[in-house]
């Protein structure tokens, strides 16, 4: 489609679904603000069914970006995971640090997936917080529903491993894949980053470098030690630079599916939508106490508090249930 001149998202959806790339962004802008626009849009979306979710977590230079490319390959060949409900297209939301300078997302290796970036099939968006109601915690939950709503069927996430962001990352998708690189550190520092909790399935990518085998072994002995769990993430070796290694990481995805197929995935994402109305919810409280009329009581509790004599409990509780 040509220039989209429509404001309302009603007509962005429409023109979305038609076809139009400049509508399904506007869209996915809308919810990365607030007021209005925003929440109308979520109205839409959220009527609609929820994608299937894979994220992938890790740090800086782990090769998730040639990895996430790899996956919008295979499975735009493959399909699907079970035969059903294939995955005719593909999108792919990068999740960044904010820039500090322009609020705008840090591209970092996206360049690496533009083999795909004129396929029809294929959407894909770089995200960063802008500093409104509830960040990308909140932005990211809506931006998959956008998609959904507009006919993608299998949302890719990737995002920086930096504490919480693995943990958000976590709990919006339905598979989390959490790509580690040789050498990557012992099990000790693995169970302080959390991963054990976040992970379903475990990449070891650039597995041609030395350390490999130390690598998987860590990580075997961190879950021998941990919580005898019904689904035990499997590790998966790749060299995503050349696709070694990628087809395993499908078949570890297509098992996870299955896995979630038992029942488990009903209820994960009845978890998942209770942790995005507790966010909302958090984020519409602090937004309540902090601004309009009750700017200057929050003030007053922060002065009282950093002056001592309150502390944080007899400050929120002031804020919250004291006229």
């Amino acid at each position: 489609m040509g220039h989209v001149i429509a404001r309302s998202p009603a007509e962005l959806l429409e023109h979305a679904r038609e076809g139009s790339r400049a509508a399904l962004a506007r869209l996915i802008t809308y919810v990365e603000g607030s007021g209005a626009q925003h929440l109308e849009t979520a109205a839409l979306v959220y009527a609609q069914s929820a994608p299937y979710v894979i994220g992938l977590t890790g740090a800086p230079g782990a090769g998730k970006s040639t990895l996430t490319d790899q996956l919008i390959t295979i499975a735009l060949a493959h399909g699907s995971f079970d035969g059903d409900n294939p995955f005719v297209r593909v999108a792919v939301l990068c999740v960044d640090p904010s820039s500090p300078f322009s609020g705008g997302a840090l591209l970092g290796d996206r360049f690496r997936m533009q083999d795909h970036a004129t396929d029809e099939r294929v959407y894909i968006r770089s995200m960063a917080t802008r500093g409104h109601l509830g960040g990308l915690s909140l932005a990211v939950p809506d931006a998959v529903r956008v998609l959904s709503a507009v006919g993608f069927e299998l949302v890719i996430i990737e995002t920086v491993g930096v504490g919480q962001m693995e943990v958000d990352v976590a709990s919006t998708a339905d598979t989390t894949v959490v790509v580690l690189n040789p050498g990557w550190g012992d099990a000790v520092q693995a169970e302080k980053a959390g991963i054990l909790e976040v992970a379903d399935v475990f990449v070891i990518n650039k597995a041609d470098r030395p350390g490999t085998p130390e690598t998987r072994r860590d990580l075997e002995r961190m879950m021998d030690m941990g919580p005898m769990t019904t689904w035990r993430p499997p590790i998966v070796e790749t060299v995503a630079s050349d696709g070694r290694g990628v087809g395993d990481l499908w078949r570890a995805l297509s098992d996870h599916h299955r896995f979630l197929a038992g029942g488990e995935r009903e209820q994960r994402r009845r978890r998942r939508a209770a942790h995005e109305l507790d966010r909302v919810l958090s984020a519409m409280l602090s937004e309540k106490v902090r601004t309009g009329e009750g700017a200057n009581r929050y003030e007053e509790q922060l002065d009282a508090l950093t002056a001592g004599t309150t502390d944080p409990y007899r400050a929120a509780r002031a804020l919250l249930f004291e006229a």
